[in-house]
């Protein structure tokens, strides 16, 4: 079997780039997300994820819980939250508290788990790159970064160009970065 492979790196383009200055590994909180439903869970989890050796964890499909009671369980079990999760829908309806939370949990890096159904179409990511990047201005502008974490249904071809390539080159590099999955 004959095949070519091609790997298209996307490096942080953020003005505030200075923030991201060295590697973390990181636990992905998502993949433990059925343990991560209750304060209790959570707890529980975040002590097992430093007993294994971690030192950071990217929060996503937690559990309601208050920033400064999530920050506490995370400094107690001596974790840094480097990266969430969360809704675009969060950032377009109330920006200011996803700036508010991430200052609360010493979390300077705010992505986005993937693009919302209604924009899956090529128009879509027209119009996603370009209100995203508006979007997240004031996010940048607190000295946050922001990121987009794609998935596979990015890839689909839209003419000569996949949903990630106009993502990529019609969102604003000053505001939108890229966290990529591979």
């Amino acid at each position: 079997l004959n095949c070519k492979i091609t790997i298209h790196y996307i490096i942080e383009t953020h003005k505030e780039r200075k923030i991201m200055n060295k590697s973390v590994v990181a636990a992905q909180l998502y993949t433990l997300r059925d343990f991560t439903k209750t304060e209790a869970d959570i707890s529980n989890t975040f002590e097992r994820v430093s007993k294994i050796g971690y030192k950071a964890v990217q929060i996503s499909a937690l559990g309601k819980l208050e920033p400064s009671d999530l920050r506490k369980i995370a400094d107690r079990n001596d974790l840094q939250i480097v990266a969430s999760h969360i809704s675009y829908d969060l950032i377009t309806t109330d920006v200011r508290k996803v700036i508010d939370d991430h200052k609360i949990l010493g979390c300077r890096h705010v992505a986005i788990g993937g693009l919302p159904t209604d924009f899956r179409n090529q128009d879509g990511f027209y119009r996603f790159a370009r209100e995203a990047s508006e979007a997240v201005k004031p996010i940048i502008d607190a000295g946050l970064t922001f990121s987009y974490h794609n998935h596979s249904f990015e890839l689909e071809k839209f003419g000569h160009r996949t949903g990630l390539d106009i993502l990529v080159e019609e969102s604003d590099p000053d505001y939108f970065s890229f966290e990529i999955d591979t």
